[in-house]
């Protein structure tokens, strides 16, 4: 699609929101930063946040049909590949996972989200093959209004907002031009403008991102190692599969996931198929949800092997915080009030039976 026929594509208000951006754009590239301009700036930030936003938005009454990224979710977590065009998502995302997302040395090969899964550490972990990104895509080209509000590698500030009972919280000026009425603002730290900005939008996420490197087949060593210097970077040839290794391993990592293994009364621990917990719920209660809802109607209480204890094969409440790699067995009460509860045939493997 050329600039032409994407400017026709465009409705109306659409192109009055973008010609604005563009305008505040241009104001901002020819301020000089320094202490008396910072006011200034942070007012063009802050109408640029909310003309972005108008972008994100969908328009009321609005009949565009433009399809999204929505697929089926598959696996524990979902990993994107997004970047520009033709710089080897697809290659990487066929070796990966086996799915053939088409593969070619030109634009815009990819037009959907292409899933694949991949199994890594006992857990399946679903990849999606995004659409390339296009100079532009913050202004909504390229499907750039469903990537846009993203922040990668970093903490939300410590901003609360608590909105009062009258008012709700209004941008329309202010010396940021954003005045936030009938509301409790609690800023802990030194949050920048930027980040004061994101929080009064409030429809950032934030993102753990890894920045894939490919083509190192086509560099020489000393390239090589300036790329490894890169924070947050893996360098790879998706074509002939190098390091693939380190990517997975890293990947994980930043999924920070933490691996429980179940272990059924008189039997082995289940090595292969772990049960995934999160980071913040990590908990017995939350190994127990994660395989059947009904278990913590019949708890009593676990067994646990593992760093989370000061003693092996040691006796834990449902409030107990597991660590990566423990092996726990869950000991369920049959017997609430002198009455037997529960169907044996419901009882899933991982329990004790």
């Amino acid at each position: 699609m050329t600039k032409f026929d994407f400017l026709n594509f465009l409705s109306p208000e659409m192109s009055a929101t973008l010609e604005k951006i563009k305008e505040i754009e241009t104001e901002m590239a020819r301020t000089q930063k320094n202490k008396a301009t910072s006011n200034h700036l942070g007012l063009l930030k802050a109408k640029l946040a909310k003309l972005r936003k108008e972008l994100i938005a969908p328009v009321k009454g609005s009949t565009n049909t433009e399809g999204g990224f929505d697929v089926s979710k598959t696996g524990v977590a979902r990993i994107g590949f997004v970047g520009f065009p033709s710089v080897g998502k697809s290659t990487l995302m066929s070796k990966l996972t086996g799915v053939d997302s088409e593969v070619a040395a030109y634009e815009f090969t990819t037009l959907t989200a292409i899933p694949g899964v991949v199994q890594y550490n006992g857990a399946k972990l679903q990849i999606i093959d995004l659409p390339g990104i296009i100079e532009g895509a913050k202004d909504g080209k390229g499907r750039g209004r469903q990537t846009s509000g993203i922040r990668l590698n970093k903490q939300p500030p410590s901003i609360k907002i608590t909105k009062r009972d009258k008012g709700g919280i209004n941008c329309t000026g202010g010396s940021f031009d954003i005045e936030i009425s009938n509301a409790e603002v609690n800023i802990q730290g030194n949050p920048t403008i930027d980040e004061f900005i994101d929080s009064v939008a409030g429809n950032r996420k934030y993102i753990p991102a890894i920045y894939v490197l490919n083509k190192i087949d086509a560099i020489s060593i000393e390239e090589l190692d300036i790329i490894y210097r890169i924070p947050h970077a893996v360098p790879i040839s998706a074509d002939k599969c190098w390091n693939f290794d380190t990517l997975m391993r890293k990947s994980w990592e930043y999924l920070n996931f933490t691996r429980i293994y179940p272990k059924p009364k008189g039997k082995e621990v289940d090595y292969e198929e772990p049960v995934i917990l999160r980071e913040k719920k990590r908990t017995v209660a939350d190994f127990c949800n994660s395989i059947h809802r009904q278990i913590l109607s019949k708890f009593k209480y676990a067994i646990v092997w593992g760093t989370s204890v000061k003693h092996q094969k040691q006796k834990v409440g449902k409030d107990h915080v597991l660590n990566d790699c423990d092996v726990v067995q869950i000991v369920k009460d049959y017997f609430i009030k002198g009455q037997f509860i529960g169907n044996r045939e419901l009882l899933l493997k991982h329990i004790d039976m």
